[in-house]
């Protein structure tokens, strides 16, 4: 829904896109102004879903309030509520089994993987591209019916707890796994084909919301939107949590800054997902899959924070405890807050067209950003 608003003094059209446009991939209100059709100023508006996360978190017990996170970035729920254990984990300072640790690391990477299939074929409609949308969907059920069978759920698992995770897995993880890796390579090249060496696609991209590597450090930027300018921020390989400090896997990095530069890095992610889950597929260490932990779980009075990297960047996870049964004070530094930011900055001087797609590009998830 475009609305026009008004004019200004010096004859600029002043519009609103949102709170309801399908580009937007989430509830967000843009006030933009226009020269013609030209981008002078892009201002977010926040706040048609908001629900006091944080809050709400300061009432729940250390056990439940990693759940809500799901409904955050909800496409890396998972690794949210992976971000979340860790810091209690840090708190109890409680051994997590290898074996536990394996299955983090697969459920992330299938995570990753789905968030970003569902960002190429959402992107590819925003710009206009109808056909990879039933691609993607095509292999990221897939990944949806793995963890229904393993989790019980699609889309917010609930699967991490505090020590590990909250079952064991389903006895055909291990096949449906590899035929999903094996599916997924044979059709990967599709995605090319259809999308990224398309001239209509490049063009709309290429030399479109470029920001510089310095812009994108000071707006303070991460996941993909960050390492397409060049910086290097991947969590998994500058802090290493779980056992990704033992994997061979590359930082994809690109220096261009556009939106073909963020697509190609997520294109690169998918890859690196893949070789991940092959390490490890095989090599599923035995064991418990949950450490030892009291039913109600104290944390010493302190401050724990702990970082992990979603689909779309760095999630933080900071908690003060006094030593009760709830948390004093839960802050979320999440990665679309950082990455919507800097969103005037690159669509400046832009067409209003090349707007969605330097959003698509951006893949943001409003839930993770209006908390």
């Amino acid at each position: 829904m475009i609305e026009e608003v008004g004019t200004s003094t010096d004859g600029d059209l002043i519009i609103n896109i949102g709170p309801q446009h399908p580009s937007t991939h989430g509830v967000l209100h843009l006030v933009v102004t226009l020269n013609g059709e030209t981008v002078k100023k892009v201002e977010p508006h926040l706040g048609y879903i908001h629900r006091s996360i944080e809050k709400m978190c300061e009432s729940l017990s250390y056990r439940q309030f990693i759940y809500v996170t799901s409904r955050m970035d909800y496409l890396s729920s998972h690794i949210n509520n992976l971000g979340c254990a860790h810091a209690v984990e840090k708190g109890l300072q409680v051994e997590i089994p290898e074996r536990a640790q394996v299955i983090r690391v697969l459920m992330s990477e299938l995570t990753r993987l789905a968030s970003h299939q569902l960002w190429w074929g959402a992107m590819a409609m925003d710009i206009g591209a109808i056909t990879p949308f039933f691609h993607a969907f095509r292999e990221r059920e897939m990944i949806n019916d793995i963890m229904e069978e393993t989790c019980g759920a699609r889309l917010t698992m609930n699967y991490m707890v505090p020590g590990g995770v909250m079952y064991d897995l389903h006895p055909d993880f291990q096949k449906k796994v590899k035929e999903f890796v094996q599916f997924f390579r044979s059709k990967f090249d599709e995605y090319d084909e259809l999308l990224t060496g398309n001239v209509i696609f490049q063009a709309r991209t290429k030399n479109v919301g470029i920001i510089s590597k310095e812009d994108a450090i000071s707006y303070g930027c991460t996941g993909p939107v960050a390492r397409a300018a060049g910086v290097s921020c991947d969590v998994r390989k500058l802090f290493p949590y779980d056992v990704y400090g033992k994997l061979q896997f590359d930082e994809v990095l690109m220096e261009a800054g556009d939106s073909f530069a963020r697509y190609q890095v997520r294109m690169g992610e998918m890859r690196q997902s893949l070789s991940i889950i092959d390490q490890l597929i095989d090599n599923i260490p035995e064991g418990e899959f949950q450490a030892k932990t009291k039913a109600v779980l104290k944390l010493p009075k302190g401050e724990y924070y702990s970082i992990v990297e979603t689909a779309r960047g760095e999630l933080g996870v900071y908690i003060i405890s006094e030593g009760g049964m709830t948390p004093y004070r839960i802050k979320f530094r999440s990665p679309g807050f950082s990455n919507l930011s800097a969103l005037d900055h690159m669509a400046r001087g832009s067409k209003i067209g090349d707007l969605v797609a330097i959003m698509g590009t951006l893949d943001l998830v409003i839930p993770d950003i209006d908390r």
